[in-house]
This record gives structure tokens, C-alpha cells and sequence, in this order.
């Protein structure tokens, strides 16, 4: 019995799939105190849990973690476990980091990642793709890190809500890289400046904008996509070729015949 439960991967994905509602009924500030949905959440990670233990017990643990997935399934599982503090300390008001608790058990729908089809081809994709774009990401990072620093010395006093520190200039060369809204930070500039002053201010950002928004984001956006679309191009190659070979093989039998 605990086998046809426990074992049975359409009834664990319509567990996730019943949790995942009743998650999302709980963020409603309307429904965020129902006993019954709160109760319900709990009983679901109970069920994780069991779940857990009956494949530890039945496959052996050594067996059990040699499974990639079984080990996902098991962090996850563990990581949501603490929410179930919140049945003891449910009514203590002052006890803010419960709140945490709350967060960390949403962690569980994690799991449904598993029973996308071909999720395995997906990360190996993006494997592929972040080992090639490893070094363009970091010289992006050096380049946003330089500019926020050079950014910072020439802003902060004109723009302190933007630049007054290096971690703020390098979150703000990080949104201008974005390009979304990338105006609004130096038309504020601009308008704390004579008309010299904020001419050459947008001229400034417009290049960073070129250089590491169109530009850079471009070459990091080209290199991830070619990287995760390898296997498709390799398996068309590999038909390519076989598609030559049979028609190498049907020529050299129409020329015997002649």
C-alpha cells in the first residue's frame, strides 16, 4: 500500500499541484488566517515527509541519494520542515522570524521541475550555456563594477539617492544596463545641472547604455541561447551527414547499374 502511494508519480504531482492552490489561496491577506487552508498546508508537508521516509525505507538511503532527483526532492523536503514550527508557535506575536517560515515552505513546489518533460535536456542546456558565458559574465561584472565606482565619484553629490555609495551607483548601473527606464537617472542629473553639465551627462550614459546595455546583455544573450540550442543543431548535423551518406550510396548504385 504505502508503495502504490508513495511511488505513484501522477498522484505526487496532483499533491504539489492540490498544495500549490492552497498556497496561493493562503497569500490572499483575505484567507491568510484560515485554519482549515493553513491546516491543510501542514498535512501536505507531513505527506512530503512520509513520502520521503517510505522511498528511504523501501530503496535503502544509500539507493535512494544516488537518485539526482531524489536528492533535490529530499533538500527541498527538508528545507520546508521548519514550517511546521508554526503550529506551536502560531500565536506568539512578536516572534518575527517565523516569517521566515512561512517564505521557506514554497520552497516545496520546487519540485514540480522534475515532471517537466525533458527537463533533464533543459539543464543540461543551461549548464552548457552558463560554462560558456562564464567569462563574458564576469567581464560584465568588472565593467559594471568599474563604472559604478567611476559613476559614483562623479554622481554622488549631485545624485546621492543614486550614487552616494558604490553598492547603490552599482545597483543603478545595473538598472541603466537593463535598459528599462534608463532615462530617468540622468534627466535628474540634468536637471541639477547647467546646460553644459547635463549635455555631457547624457552623453555619458548613452554610452553606457551602448556599451554594456545593447552591447554587452547582446553578446551574453547570444552565446546562452547558441549554447542551449547545441544539441538541436548537433542532432541536425548528424541527420545532415546520414542524409549524405544515403545519397553518396544511392548514386554509387545508379552508376554500377550504368
Amino acid at each position: 500500500m504505502l508503495r502504490r502511494i508513495f511511488l505513484n508519480e501522477r498522484l505526487i504531482l496532483s499533491v504539489i499541484l492540490c498544495n500549490a492552490v492552497v498556497m496561493f489561496l493562503l497569500a490572499f491577506d483575505q484567507l491568510s488566517n484560515n485554519i482549515f487552508l493553513d491546516t491543510l498546508d501542514h498535512v501536505f508537508t507531513v505527506f512530503f515527509a512520509f513520502e520521503v521516509a517510505v522511498k528511504i525505507g523501501l530503496l535503502s538511503w544509500r539507493v535512494y541519494i544516488s537518485d539526482r532527483w531524489n536528492m533535490f526532492d529530499f533538500v527541498i523536503t527538508f528545507v520546508s520542515l521548519p514550517s511546521l514550527l508554526l503550529i506551536i508557535f502560531k500565536d506568539i506575536p512578536d516572534l518575527s522570524a517565523l516569517l521566515v517560515f512561512r517564505v521557506v515552505r514554497v520552497a516545496k513546489f520546487f519540485r514540480f521541475l522534475r515532471f517537466i518533460p525533458d527537463i533533464q535536456n533543459l539543464i543540461q542546456g543551461v549548464k552548457r550555456a552558463v560554462r560558456a558565458s562564464i567569462f563574458v559574465f564576469i567581464v560584465l561584472f568588472i565593467y559594471i563594477f568599474i563604472l559604478s565606482l567611476f559613476s559614483c565619484f562623479l554622481f554622488k553629490d549631485l545624485c546621492p539617492e543614486h550614487f552616494k555609495n558604490p553598492i547603490d551607483a552599482f545597483y543603478s548601473i545595473f538598472k541603466i544596463f537593463t535598459v528599462e527606464g534608463w532615462y530617468e537617472i540622468p534627466d535628474l542629473i540634468s536637471t541639477r545641472s547647467n546646460f553644459f553639465t547635463g549635455a555631457l551627462v547624457k552623453l555619458y550614459f548613452v554610452l553606457v547604455v551602448l556599451t554594456g546595455g545593447i552591447f554587452g546583455f547582446s553578446i551574453v544573450n547570444a552565446i546562452f541561447v547558441d549554447e542551449m540550442v547545441k544539441d538541436n543543431n548537433d542532432n541536425l548535423e548528424v541527420q545532415v551527414k546520414e542524409l549524405h551518406k544515403k545519397i553518396d550510396l544511392l548514386l554509387a548504385e545508379k552508376n554500377i547499374r550504368e
